[in-house]
């Protein structure tokens, strides 16, 4: 369904759960948070239960008067997630919603056709997969090992693919809208070569989805067996980050006693001094494979407009290609100093 369709259908803000009976085909949200979460959320996300649904309206009203060829679904419990991760300002989650769509219609090399099926190779390499087990604060663990691709089987777009995906996957769940994730990253054998392949314009792409275009909240990147390549790869990416995300970013080295103040060892693999068995990918790949006719019904409600026209784009890929390719010449020198 298009943004235009649902905006004409859509009733005036008046800001109750009656509004939804003027929405006879769109899903009516219910919640599934358990208590805790609901008071977690108020306390956290100035998220109060009584207001919900007008605060959802209120989105919905704002996407229609001021984006309505937006193109965007309109569900109450899609919308949510981008209040959830602006603490409900109106205002910050219609941008992070415009964002969102802008980075899916500015990088076609990794959104179209993006689908699990698609991405096989890359799950079955274990390049990314995630945890069995929560953390304490209820929070998945995402891993990452850069060691497992092979530049020569596929670009580094694919592991993009793959790692968008399983957020897409990870978001679905109001558990993690509210408590947000955790990312492991083991970049045990990395080499200049393969370092190479993520440059600034790939690293500014990236953290723009992470930071301004996806609505998931990192709450802490823990970096473990990093090679003194890393520091040049760093410095690629952090003025890029915001000091908030930079300050989540903990560099562990090969020091499994620090990783483990961070995440405990009962919901780690062996391969990071963990207890809770060899890591095994085989179930989140299950998963997420499963999950592919979900993706084809939510994706096949984000319509590029017919109108849309590069200055409504928040990103000018020629710019930003331009002033990459600039960056990235003078970072090469940082990755061969480090290396």
């Amino acid at each position: 369904m298009s943004g235009d369709s649902d905006c004409t259908r859509t009733s005036p803000s008046a800001g109750s759960p009656s509004d939804n009976e003027f929405l006879p085909d769109r899903p009516k949200y219910v919640c599934s948070l358990s208590p805790d979460l609901v008071t977690k959320a108020r306390e956290e996300l100035q998220e109060k239960p009584e207001w919900r649904l007008r605060d959802v309206q209120a989105l919905r009203d704002m996407v229609c008067k001021d984006y309505p060829s937006l193109g965007t679904c309109l569900d109450d419990a899609f919308l949510l997630r981008f209040l959830r991760a602006r603490k409900f300002d109106y205002d910050r989650a219609l941008q992070l919603l415009v964002n969102y769509h802008t980075c899916r219609r500015s990088w076609p090399e990794v959104f179209n056709n993006l689908k699990p099926s698609a991405i096989k190779p890359v799950l079955e390499s274990g390049f990314v997969t995630v945890l069995p087990h929560l953390d304490p604060e209820g929070r998945h663990v995402v891993c990452i090992r850069p060691d497992r691709w092979t530049p020569s089987n596929y670009p580094i777009t694919e592991n993009i693919r793959a790692i968008y995906l399983t957020l897409e996957k990870l978001i679905q769940s109001e558990e993690t809208q509210v408590n947000g994730i955790v990312i492991l990253a083991d970049y045990k054998g990395v080499s200049l070569s393969k370092a190479s392949h993520f440059g600034p314009f790939v690293a500014k792409k990236v953290i723009g989805i992470l930071q301004d275009g996806f609505p998931i909240r990192i709450k802490a990147v823990n970096i473990i067996n990093e090679p003194r390549i890393f520091k040049g790869i760093f410095a690629i990416i952090k003025p890029f980050l915001k000091e908030k995300i930079a300050n989540r970013f903990f560099l562990h080295g090969c020091d499994l006693n620090s990783l483990h103040q961070n995440i405990p060892p009962v919901i780690l693999p062996e391969e990071y001094g963990g207890t809770s068995g060899k890591l095994d990918i085989s179930a989140w790949n299950e998963l997420l494979l499963a999950s592919e006719e979900d993706f084809l019904h939510d994706f096949s409600q984000l319509v590029l407009p017919c109108d849309s026209s590069p200055h409504d784009m928040l990103v000018s890929g020629d710019a930003d290609e331009k002033q990459c390719d600039d960056s990235l010449r003078g970072m090469k020198p940082q990755l061969y100093y480090c290396y």
